[in-house]
């Protein structure tokens, strides 16, 4: 599974030719949410302070991680996300 961003320890991954509806996997330790990207529902669980970050990083790069998932639909390489800072 491709990774496409890192910082703060958690990292974020989209599956090629994975089930809709679009969504990124973010790793935290032990922890592991889904994050739907058109309306950001969560599933998992994840630690509240992490879940945040993930969250603020989602609502900046909605749009690069939409153009992600079309290119993983496509079988086309994924970009790298900048991380939050």
């Amino acid at each position: 599974m491709p990774e496409i961003s890192r910082f703060l320890g958690i990292i974020i991954r989209m599956y090629m030719r994975e089930h809709a509806p679009p969504h990124f996997h973010a790793e935290y330790g032990e922890y592991e949410i889904t994050v739907e990207i058109e309306t950001g529902i969560v599933t998992g669980r994840f630690p509240r302070r992490a879940l945040t970050v993930v969250l603020d990083w989602y609502v900046l790069h909605q749009g690069e991680l939409m153009a992600n998932w079309e290119a993983a639909a496509h079988r086309k390489p994924l970009s790298k996300i900048e991380p939050l800072e």
